[in-house]
């Protein structure tokens, strides 16, 4: 018999139904110790000694484990597969060995493992290490500098500001980025520009839109046309000439798919496509992992087991047929600098396991798993192929010049199974390569239906939303995927931010 730690109730009953009556398997509610919520806690005269104690809410947990450890002599500590859980593991053990429920002849090992599964769990069993001392001292050092500015930076902000509840670490970093952005916007000052669009059709009566790149033989930059009388000279410059087709370019162009989930980009898409909070994501995630539908949820890695892989390769196959797998394999290559990468993407642990074969989930779990399931199959599906059409149009004397953009899909490839959203969409700067446009022939008139002028204003930088700020988070290494949703969750909670219309604003 052995007893096996988890860190909840709910990871325990799957992992015991996989592991059966020779194991105990209890859960440890999260962290059982913490640092004392005084002075002197962490002491840095001392080499940061610590002082630690068993939270009250955790000393029966702990009770638990002992009394079943009475007639059991191996303890598996099998906590989450990051730091934290490293962190669990250590504190339990140091607890555990207080109590003198674990003794020198007490077995004790350390298993991990990415995905709840009875194939992952059971293997994992079979390879058992020690407590990774250096994860641990990774987590006290930040432990130790968490408690250490939240002490020193709280009374300031107690005697500044009062209601203010406490600082820390990395949430005021997060809060100075959207007060930071609050200033830009204020100092913002709108630009009027204009562009001038005109409506012109074939000689075989298809209609088309082309905008004006060019006035008097000269390029037109954004804020050439800066007033409505500008405008108008242009649409009479236009309607006073008569418009040719001077060039018509095709060129072919391909489109890869995005690297499956990580933690920072499953808060991103969830939020632009459900509109759910970091916190809300990671709560759905944390169930689906749990009842061993996903890999685990905190992850800044996006590589794929190998099995896995030819998983979906498979899936591919038989959904979607040979057109649509590539030749080989994807690999993906996290490009952040400070990435660990210590575990693989999140993906479904089950390939085949489509989202209409999970019926029973609740309502956001289905949506996260599907999001999460069409990521992982599109991510190694062949590229999207499209067909980019580039249409000049000029007068003779070559006065004005008009552009025609479009573009047809000649392949859809990865597309026929997920688009991913954007943030923040400059629409005047994405142009119009999505329209598709008629059959054009280089040389043929173009008739003028209409030549529209359209008022525009420079837009100032937008406030962040939940994925925008952990995107940035992200890019400028601040926080890790364990602590994006809590870092977000807890600058709201505490009223220095406030979300309205899914946007952040910092509050007085």
């Amino acid at each position: 018999m052995a007893v096996v730690v988890v860190e909840s109730p709910a990871k325990a009953k799957t992992i015991n139904k996989y592991l059966g009556p020779d194991y105990t398997v209890l859960a440890s509610y999260g962290h059982v110790r913490d640092l004392p919520a005084k002075d002197g806690s962490v002491d840095p005269d001392r080499n940061f000694e610590m002082l630690w104690e068993v939270a009250p809410e955790s000393q029966k947990h702990v009770r638990a484990i002992a009394e079943a450890l009475k007639s059991d002599g191996r303890l598996i500590l099998a906590t989450d597969p990051d730091r934290e859980g490293e962190a669990i593991s250590w504190h339990l053990l140091e607890a555990l060995t207080k109590r003198k429920a674990v003794k020198k002849d007490t077995k004790v090992e350390r298993v991990v493992f990415n995905a709840i599964t009875k194939n992952a769990v059971t293997t994992a069993m079979q390879a058992p290490r020690q407590i990774d001392m250096e994860l641990v001292d990774a987590y006290l050092a930040r432990r130790a500098l968490d408690y250490l500015v939240g002490f020193n930076l709280s009374p300031v902000l107690w005697r500044k500001l009062p209601g203010a509840k406490s600082a820390g670490r990395v949430q005021s970093v997060a809060l100075r980025l959207i007060v930071e952005r609050e200033m830009e916007i204020e100092a913002f000052r709108a630009r009027e520009y204009w562009t001038v669009k005109a409506l012109l059709a074939t000689p075989r009566g298809d209609e088309f839109e082309a905008r004006l790149v060019s006035l008097d033989g000269a390029k037109l930059d954004k804020f050439d046309l800066a007033d409505r009388a500008g405008a108008e000279a242009a649409v009479a410059a236009i309607e006073a000439r008569d418009l040719v087709v001077r060039a018509v370019e095709a060129k072919p162009a391909s489109r890869n798919p995005s690297a499956p989930f990580m933690t920072s980009t499953l808060q991103q898409e969830a939020s632009r496509k459900f509109g759910f909070g970091a916190r809300q994501t990671m709560s759905a995630a944390q169930r689906l992992y749990e009842a061993g539908h996903i890999t685990y949820m905190r992850t800044d890695g996006i590589d794929m087991a190998p099995e896995a892989v030819m998983a979906a390769r498979d899936a591919i196959k038989d959904r979607y047929g040979e057109s649509y797998l590539p030749k080989s394999p994807r690999m993906y290559k996290n490009k952040a600098k400070n990435a660990q990468e210590a575990h693989e993407c999140i993906r479904p642990t089950d390939m085949a396991q489509s989202p209409d074969r999970l019926a029973r989930l609740e309502p956001d779990q289905r949506k996260l798993y599907d999001l999460i399931w069409k990521r992982s199959i599109a991510s190694q599906m062949e590229a999207a192929r499209f067909e980019r059409t580039t249409v000049e149009i000029a007068d003779d004397a070559g006065r004005v010049g008009l552009r025609a953009t479009g573009q047809v899909v000649t392949f859809d490839g990865f597309l026929k199974v997920y688009f991913e959203g954007r943030d923040d969409v400059d629409l005047e700067a994405e142009g119009d390569d999505d329209r598709r446009l008629p059959r054009i022939v280089s040389g043929e008139a173009a008739a003028k239906r209409s030549v529209t002028p359209e008022q525009h204003f420079t837009q100032a930088p937008p406030r962040y939303t939940e994925a925008t700020l952990v995107k940035r988070m992200e890019e400028l290494g601040i926080g890790r995927p364990s602590t994006y949703a809590s870092i977000v969750s807890t600058i709201q909670e505490r009223d220095y931010v406030r979300k309205e219309a899914n946007r952040l604003f910092p509050q007085d």
